[in-house]
């Protein structure tokens, strides 16, 4: 009997199997089925379509699921803690509450997914496709996402400390009140981005597009933003005490309030930039 017939039979069945067997659920076709806190730890998943299942409160932790389909399916308070998801497809599926923390998900298709207040801390997620997903309240802690595509993505008050988002694409992304300390926006694009009130202290911005970003009232206190774009910006408010802004293009920006005492400004274009009641006590030009 396969492992796939075994979980149909039901979960008294499966513990007894497991207890014996080393399951083997490769290419197994678990299209909506109810697996509903099934331990499902450690297993090879490696490309089963697990698409509309129910794997709420499920334990997947170390399971491999490299090339699976997940697409809608229902993840909720689950335990997918290591788990191995490389170009996995996920589109749509609900992992409100999961804990993701040091999986592999290079590459995988994230698309529209629910993440809020899930654990992604220290997850690899380089190149991953984000779009439109919510993640609003998320722990992303040291989440590696270097050219990751987060378009229109809810990172609401997330938690972004030391992570790498180098190079990435946050386009209209939501990241109002997001904690940021630390974080690697190198050559990221951030144009037309939501950035209020983020505490930004120690962020590298270098050469990232913040072209039309709403970066008002934040705290970028040492934040480095060498040759960055912010052309139109807005920057009401913001405290950029002790920042390095060299050769960055601030034109058209709006400094209204803002905070710059310190900072380095060597090289830096303020063309028809909004100055008005700006503090430059002590900037380097």
């Amino acid at each position: 009997m396969s492992a796939d017939e075994v979980l149909r039979r039901g979960a008294v069945a499966w513990l007894e199997w497991r207890r014996v067997e080393v399951p083997d659920l490769s290419d197994a076709k678990l299209i909506g089925m109810n697996l509903r806190g099934a331990d499902l730890h450690d297993l090879n998943l490696r490309r089963a379509d697990l698409s509309g299942a129910k794997l709420i409160a499920a334990n997947l932790r170390g399971a491999n699921l490299t090339n699976a389909i997940l697409d809608g399916a229902d993840l909720v308070d689950a335990n997918l803690r290591s788990i191995e998801a490389i170009t996995a497809s996920a589109t749509g599926a609900d992992f409100r509450r999961a804990n993701l923390a040091d999986a592999n998900l290079m590459g995988s298709n994230f698309t529209a997914v629910d993440l809020r207040d899930a654990n992604l801390a220290a997850v690899n997620a380089i190149a991953i496709d984000l779009t439109s997903a919510r993640l609003r309240g998320a722990d992303l802690d040291r989440i590696n996402l270097h050219r990751a595509t987060l378009c229109y993505t809810d990172l609401v008050q997330t938690n972004l400390a030391d992570a790498d988002l180098s190079q990435a694409i946050l386009t209209e992304a939501e990241l109002g009140g997001a904690h940021l300390y630390r974080a690697n926006f190198t050559q990221a694009r951030l144009s037309r981005s939501h950035l209020v009130s983020v505490y930004a202290a120690v962020a590298n911005f270098d050469r990232a597009n913040l072209t039309k970003a709403d970066l008002s009232w934040a705290h970028l206190t040492k934040a480095s933003f060498t040759k960055a774009i912010l052309h139109g910006t807005n920057l009401r408010g913001a405290n950029l005490s002790g920042a390095n802004l060299a050769g960055a293009s601030l034109a058209g920006a709006d400094l209204t309030g803002a905070n710059l005492s310190y900072a380095n400004l060597g090289g830096a274009v303020f063309e028809c930039a909004n100055l008005t009641d700006t503090l430059f006590t002590g900037a380097i030009w």
